[in-house]
């Protein structure tokens, strides 16, 4: 065969360096493969394990005090069935990587990392944790703290089969700051713990932003959870402090209160929620104070037997029901000479003192009526509706037992700025 021209061989030449290229790198992402878990072995207690970019196979274990962080790039992959990154030593910071992979086992909690309870003192910062079933679970880590890091849960599942962002169990003091979550099931779930903080994240696309249970002592502030089924489930819990807060878009309540005792809810906002604002159900001595419910069907559904609840310097604006409270009791919700702001409260002010000068009741006989009967909606216009109406605006006495505020603001009371910034933006 004759020989190919002088002037063909470069292209073969640079094809051939081409393949040794690939071939180079193939060889260099094996080694990444190989080499994590032996890294990690091999390293002293206290070291810093850097990873180049390039892909890192797990699952692999670290079970003694070390640093653990990435260039850009730098990838540690799950094999589908374990989880990824398992901690069980003090003192561990895991930095820069993006984690992902891990099984889909809700049994066995298959996670992004686990900091298991030996795990005091883990960081688990600055990561992107994506595609795994539990992005961090803190099973039992006291002291613990995960930060800035983006954590993006499955969206291939249903809902019930997927698994939190961040899962704690029995972790005192581990605190949850700056993270931004999207999808999975709930961006933080908590249970059996105390002296937790969760502030400064961001929820999306979840079924809960923050979902509490059997959690004490605790704090949640400065979150912002936007377009998920519930902004805020508080259960079963006491002690906690609810502060600064915003729920925008949230479809079914944007803050719930379920048997949460003892607890001050303070300068939150929840707008534009599609049924209710804040759902207070045998929730008892809680604190609700300057917090705004706005543009929900219900600004507050208040049932079951919650009582000694302080409500004072609230806002409710532009609810297409203000309260829904079905009850026989007189509830008076105002503190000190200070009532709330109610948006569809017609009244003067003619000392000029800020408070109105006449009482707001927002539930009357036509409400308990409607709630107890929805069928009764289709005789809203009728004559017999429109004389009850009357009757109890003429004898004050026939009205039914419900919420009462005897000293109604003439303006809504100021959000705290960051909680401003987050509603007008």
């Amino acid at each position: 065969m004759p020989e190919r021209p002088a002037r063909d061989r470069p292209g073969r030449a640079m094809m051939l360096a081409l393949a040794g290229v690939c071939g180079l790198l193939a060889a260099v992402g094996e080694l990444h493969a190989r080499t994590l878990a032996a890294q990690i072995a091999a390293s002293e207690p206290g070291a810093v394990v850097e990873l180049s970019p390039g892909t890192y196979s797990g699952p692999v274990t670290i079970d003694h005090p070390l640093t653990l962080t990435g260039e850009p790039g730098a990838v540690v992959e799950g094999d589908g069935e374990h989880s990824v990154i398992t901690v069980s030593a003090p003192d561990v910071v895991i930095r820069g990587l993006t984690i992902r992979g891990s099984g889909v086992s809700l049994r066995d909690m298959d996670a992004g990392i686990v900091l298991e309870q030996a795990a005091r003192g883990a960081l688990v910062e600055g990561n992107r944790i994506e595609g795994n079933l539990f992005g961090v679970h803190v099973e039992g880590a006291p002291d613990s703290l995960v930060r800035g890091n983006t954590i993006i849960g499955r969206r291939d599942l249903r809902m019930n089969e997927r698994g939190n962002g961040v899962y704690l169990w029995n972790a005192p003091g581990t605190r949850i700051v700056d993270n931004r979550f999207r999808f999975g099931r709930d961006g933080i779930f908590t249970t059996t713990s105390k002296r937790n903080v969760f502030s400064g994240n961001r929820f999306e696309d979840l079924r809960f932003g923050v979902h509490y249970m059997y959690t004490n002592d605790s704090t949640v502030r400065d979150n912002v959870s936007v377009g998920n089924h519930a902004g805020y489930a508080i259960m079963y819990s006491s002690r906690i402090k609810v502060r600064g807060n915003v729920s925008r878009g949230d479809r079914d309540h944007g803050l719930m209160l379920n048997y949460t005792n003892h607890s001050e809810i303070t300068g939150n906002a929840v707008v534009d929620g599609g049924n209710k604002c804040v759902f207070i159900y045998n929730a008892n001595f809680n604190e609700f104070r300057g917090n705004r419910f706005q543009g929900c069907g219900i600004g507050v559904h208040f049932t079951a037997g919650s009582q000694d609840n302080l409500l004072a310097d609230n806002a409710f604006i532009g609810n297409r029901t203000q309260v829904k409270y079905v009850g026989t009791r007189d509830l008076r919700w105002a503190h000190g000479g200070r009532g709330n702001y109610w948006s569809d409260h017609t009244a003067f002010d003619l000392d000029g003192d800020g408070i109105a000068d006449r009482a707001y009741q927002p539930n009357g006989l036509v409400d308990q009526v409607m709630w107890r009967a929805p069928q009764a909606k289709l005789l809203l216009a009728s004559p017999a509706v429109q004389l009850l109406r009357w009757a109890q605006s003429a004898f004050p006495a026939i009205r039914p037992g419900g919420i009462v505020d005897p000293a109604p603001l003439m303006h809504p009371p100021a959000l705290p700025e960051n909680v401003r910034a987050e509603v007008n933006g």
